[in-house]
This record gives structure tokens, sequence and C-alpha cells, in this order.
């Protein structure tokens, strides 16, 4: 191709619609532990930072002392997720790409309001090489401690001020980790000539500093430099893309919405992008290695259909925009990463119902995991279920396998999975990603649906979308939601199907039987 010596792009943001308007972007924290302060889309703040209280006419309440922030949220799951003391309002990202499997010069900028009088703190950021770290300017004195940067800045911070953290470091994009569940690596993942992120679940701190928990969440903007011939792809709207006098990138992306750290989206490789429209007018922007682009046409170009079919049952998608990252990479999982779903190309390239039917589970998310958070993790049942839900909802109208088989098919197993992987809503941390939290707690809302009735639980789950939009929510939060759109009290029914240690009798099916159970 033909280069100028420099270039600018700017894109124009996708037009405000009711679908925007409507966005609630704060984020409620967990156990009271937290405050999460979101960001609508114009940049307004939900809530203001708290101020320092003030007592009656002509009086003023004691300044706060200074205390450590809590070292997580308290997630029983993960304890040393997140971290508390203060909120995140923005993540400016830096990174200067060299060549895959190659570190680089990082930093990461981070915009926050305290929460406390604040002594200390903590990130999240595991490995890489730390430079240096400053608060408002000035140096901070830092510990590592695991996954854990403790900063002590120069001077307290006190409570409802805000500050800004920058931290210098040498980026590995070799940095993976290992679980025996459905998510199997992750981390920064290579491809040929660049990389792609698998930040679910706690991976994001292998690429920047963050508050890594799936319940909070801020806006991301990246700035990332490229080789000539590389592209930088993110989650959200392409800002700029400036071409140096040396030949060099620099792209710049905003994800528009505020985002959880392992829904952050970063790939950088010989992509092409191909531009489409989702209903009303919806961009559509897939990012496809480019001896894959026609390969992968026919089943990319679903995603219209599949945004229409998913928008009749929940509402409209909630983002300013979608598009599918094709992953040209050894991994076999897709990921709902926020505005830009990464599929293996292996999934593309094969057999049109089990493509479909990963191309759905992933869209779904966008209503419930991306859009509507989880509170903890142990509520991860809410996100996957409903995701598998659809995808077999769907791929039944289309041709693919029945979903009452399917469903009977996981009645027979839940006992077992109970067994092996804990109630749907009572995971353990390395039981996270097993099959309870997929098919198992799709069986969950199919006996919902069985009990309440078709039409009602079409109403609870639109209401669910709605309602939570940009927030997060729990187990409880929707018990409580389905018994009030159902008109009655399904907190017996939905509690001995979340936590019972036996699976009750499926509704209006008498003959189907759980299997034995194996020790």
């Amino acid at each position: 191709m033909i280069r100028t010596p420099r270039t600018v792009v700017r894109e124009r943001p996708a037009p405000r619609t009711r679908r925007t308007l409507l966005a609630l972007t704060g984020a409620a924290g967990i156990i009271g532990l937290v405050v999460l302060a979101g960001v609508l889309p114009g940049g307004a703040h939900p809530t203001a930072p708290r101020q320092v209280g003030h007592g009656g006419q002509g009086s003023h309440a004691p300044a706060a002392v200074p205390s450590p922030g809590a070292r997580g949220i308290g997630d029983p799951l993960m304890p040393l997720a997140g971290n508390g003391g203060y909120t995140v309002r923005r993540y400016v990202l830096d990174f200067d790409w060299r060549a895959p499997r190659t570190p680089f010069p990082a930093t990461a900028t981070i915009q926050a309001t305290a929460t406390q009088a604040l002594s200390r703190f903590d990130l999240d950021f595991a490995g890489n090489t730390l430079h240096t770290v400053t608060v408002d300017g000035v140096p901070a004195r830092t510990e590592r401690d695991g996954d854990e940067l403790v900063v002590t800045p120069a001077q307290p911070i006190a409570d409802g001020r805000a500050f800004t953290v920058r931290v210098g470091y040498t980026a590995d994009p070799t940095q993976q980790r290992h679980r025996s569940d459905a998510i199997r690596t992750y981390g920064w993942v290579p491809t040929a000539d660049g990389t792609l992120l698998y930040a679910q679940p706690d991976g994001a701190r292998m690429v920047f500093p963050a508050n890594d928990h799936p319940s909070l969440r801020a806006p991301v903007t990246f700035h990332v430099t490229t080789p000539p011939g590389l592209s930088a792809v993110a989650g959200g709207r392409l800002v700029e893309k400036v071409e140096r006098p040396d030949g060099r990138v620099r792209w710049t992306y905003d994800s528009e919405e505020p985002v959880a750290a392992q829904l952050v989206q970063l790939a950088i490789g010989r992509f092409t992008f191909v531009d489409g429209t989702g209903p009303r007018g919806l961009p559509v922007r897939d990012a496809v290695p480019r001896g894959l682009v026609g390969d992968t046409e026919d089943y990319r170009a679903l995603t219209p259909d599949h945004l229409a079919w998913l928008e009749r049952r929940l509402g409209p998608y909630p983002f300013r925009r979608y598009g599918v990252l094709v992953g040209d990479t050894d991994l076999p999982v897709a990921l709902e990463t926020q505005s830009l779903s990464v599929v293996p190309s292996a999934d593309l390239l094969g057999d049109r119902v089990d493509a479909e039917r990963n191309l759905v589970h992933e869209l779904t998310h966008h209503w419930t995991g991306d859009s509507v958070a989880i509170k903890r993790w142990s509520d991860l049942w809410l996100s996957e279920g409903h995701a598998r839900f659809y995808e077999r909802l769907y791929s039944d109208e289309h041709g693919g396998p029945d979903l009452e088989e399917a469903m009977r098919a996981a009645y027979e197993q839940h006992d077992q999975w109970r067994h092996d992987d804990g109630a749907p809503a009572e995971p353990t941390e390395p039981t996270l990603f097993k099959a309870m939290r997929y098919d198992g707690s799709a069986l969950v809302l199919y006996a919902l649906r069985e009990k309440a009735g078709e039409k009602t639980f079409e109403r609870i789950e639109r209401t669910w979308v709605t309602r939570y939009q940009g927030r997060a929510a729990g187990t409880r939060d929707f018990i409580r939601l389905a018994s009030e759109v159902a008109g009655r009290d399904l907190t017996p029914f939905l509690t001995a199907w979340l936590y019972g240690p036996h699976t009750p009798p499926m509704p209006g099916h008498p003959d189907w039987a759980v299997g034995p159970v194996e020790e």
C-alpha cells in the first residue's frame, strides 16, 4: 500500500440513541465495602465524589485520620480482587508495542477519587517490570506483594479528593496463567504477528495495574503505537490514527462506556477492518486477520440477525457499537470482551450450528455479564447461565439441537455437577467455570420459565437487563426481581435450585430423573 508521511483518521462518535440515553453507567459495589462511581456517556458523573462533611452552621467536622485502603473488596472467592479506599474514574494506557513476545515500554495513568482518607492504597498488578510510580506527579513509595502493588503517596490523600496515579513499567506480553476449568490459558495470548487479550477472570493485572473485579468498572483510553503494517484494535471507538514520520502508527481508542478490567480488549496484528450496520444503524466493525476475511465472512455476516433476535427478547443492545475480533490462535475459547467479542477462527471455519451458538453466546453476554455486571464471583451463573440459555434457545429455533432435549440431558447430570462443582450459585474458585455455571445454570433459567410461564419469564428477563443496565447485580437481586415481576414469592423455588444439595423436580416434567452421583 502507499503510505503518506502523516495521516490522521478521525471517526465521528455514533449518534446518541434512546438506548444510549437510557444507559446507567454506574456500578454498585460489593457488600458495602466499595462505592463505584460510573461515568455517563457524555462524561457527566451520576454521583459526585463525597465531600468532607460539615456540621451545623459555622461548624466543621474534623478531618478523618488517614488509613490504608482495603487490599480487596471482600469477594469470598477472590478476597484480594479489587481494592478499597478509592474509585477509578478512568484508565489511560500508553503501549509502545515492538514485536510479538517482546517486552515493550508501557505507562498506565489512573484517575481516581478517594472514598476515605488514604495513607496508602493497592493496585492489582502482577508480573511486568516496575519502573516508576507517582501520585499527582510526586514519586511514591511502593511495595510488591504477590498480585498487590502497594502505593504509599508522599502525602496522605483526603477523603473525596481526586488524584492521579502514573505507573511506568515494561510490559511482558508473554505473561499467562492457567486454570483447569473452561478458561484454560489466559492473559496475553500470542498470535503469529501480534497478540490479543484474554483477561477473564483475573488476567487484566498482567496487562496493566487495575482495580480488578467484575463489579468495578471505569472507562479506558488506549494509546498504542505499532510498527508499520500492523494494526491495533480495542473495544470501543477508534478516536484517532496517526502515522509518524518514522512509519510507526499511533492508535487511540476510547471504550465510551465504563468497562470491567476482565472485559478489556486489545489486539495487535495484521487486521482488516470490516464495517457493517446492525439494528437502528448500530455500527458493527469486525477485526479479521487478513488471510481469514473471506473464509469467515458467511458467519460474521450473521451478526445483524443475531442482534435483532436478541433485541426482541432482551431489549436494545446496551452499548454504542459491536464487532467480532477473529482470534487466529490455538486458544479454543471465545470471550465477551466488551463491544468486541473474541471468537477463535476455528469456530468460524467449521459447522454453522456450532459457529452460531458461540457467536450468540458471546453477544448475549453484552446484556448479561457486560452491561449487567455480577456483584461477586459466586454470581457468575447469572452471566454464563443466561448466555448458554439464549445460545441454546437460538439454536433450537434455527435448526440446531432441541432445547428441551439439551435441558433434559443437563437435568440428568445436575446432581453430579452439584457434587463436583457446587450448586449453581455456590461455586468454589477452582470450579468457577465448570459445567454447572454453563448448562447447569441455563437449566435454572429453564426451570424458572417452566414455573412462571413463557410470558412472565420474558418479562422477568427484560426487566432484569433494563433495571440493572450499567450496574452490578447479584443472585439476591435476581430472586427479588423475579418474584416482583411474577407477582408471587419465588424465593423458595429459586433458592432450592441455586443453593440446594439436590436438584429439585422440574416443573411440568414429572418424568425427568436425575442420574446417580459417582464419588
